[in-house]
């Protein structure tokens, strides 16, 4: 008995995005030819794949048996993949990217740059998304590439599926609503701010849980009156006096910074790295742009002005 992987190839999508309709929409299938694949899958391996949770389906212990073997057998054709890659002459396809909004402002660039001449044939597309949508993106196979970034205390989760590769570190600095003044000594000048307005990326994100728990250790619950992801929308609003912000030292891409800044308590920085799928790392369109990246990173990190 053998199966057919495209098949399996279907059972594994569903594991990782969810519903029927979103295995659907990703390959531009119909929900109803989702479903008969899977049931064929069902008839070829003899065991129940999927049982009823309320309005959706889940997978059986037997289903999850499957997808495992099927991320093993995906592994190694990525890694034939890379092979066959490496071993021709000059890079061509299109490799898929995904970063968060100051390395898509910052190092992207840079990177692509640095790409276009010495790989010309290669195509990068590049999409603006921040690591928690980003990373199950990547298993998914929605991205070949993702920048990621960790705050102190707050590192994603590690799978067994993604190889992470390290950027640098960008320091985390409290920037001062434009018209205020605050001590020079970390603590002080962050206790200084606890009756401002903040700026402060989404609930829920690790950004934000960093940040929070940073000023409830320096004694007060912090007042955020501005919810964004855009950390220019956060340098904005402090150079027009509205808000105290946490900001990266990338967010000033190597300018002098337009507000006042001071050090924070323990001198946090928040940790850049690469993600790809394991097995993809070999690809010499990978490596070529964790290499260009890497240049990038080390040239926007050690630029004057921070």
């Amino acid at each position: 008995m053998t199966y057919d992987l495209h098949r399996l190839r279907l059972l594994r999508e569903l594991k990782h995005r969810g519903t029927l309709a979103a295995v659907a929409a990703a390959l531009s299938y119909s929900p109803s030819t989702v479903s008969q694949q899977l049931s064929r899958l069902e008839a070829e391996t003899g065991v129940r794949l999927l049982e009823p949770a309320g309005r959706r389906v889940r997978l059986t212990a037997q289903a999850e048996i499957l997808v495992a073997h099927t991320e093993a057998v995906l592994e190694r054709l990525e890694r034939a993949e890379a092979d066959i890659a490496a071993s021709a002459t000059g890079l061509t396809g299109t490799l898929r990217v995904a970063a968060f909004q100051t390395a898509a402002l910052v190092l992207l660039p840079a990177a692509l740059t640095r790409l276009r001449a010495a790989h010309p044939h290669l195509r990068v597309h590049l999409t603006q998304s921040e690591p928690e949508q980003a990373l199950p993106a990547l298993l998914a196979r929605d991205f070949d590439l993702v920048v990621t970034e960790e705050f102190p205390g707050r590192p994603h989760p590690r799978t067994d599926g993604a190889d992470h590769e390290p950027l640098g570190d960008d320091p985390l600095r409290l920037a001062l609503p434009a018209g205020t003044d605050a001590p020079s000594a970390p603590a002080a000048a962050l206790r200084a701010l606890a009756g401002r307005p903040w700026a402060m990326e989404p609930e829920g994100s690790a950004a934000r849980q960093w940040a929070v728990a940073l000023c409830r250790e320096a004694g007060f619950e912090p007042d955020v009156r501005f919810e964004s992801p855009d950390l220019l929308l956060h340098l904005r609003l402090a150079e027009q006096g509205h808000a105290a912000a946490f900001l990266p030292d990338l967010v000033h891409a190597g300018r002098t910074p337009s507000v006042p800044l001071r050090t924070l308590p323990g001198g946090p920085v928040r940790a850049l790295s690469t993600a790809v799928r394991r097995g993809h790392g070999g690809h010499p369109a990978i490596r070529a742009c964790r290499a260009a990246l890497r240049e990038a990173a080390d040239a926007a990190l050690a630029a004057p002005g921070r």
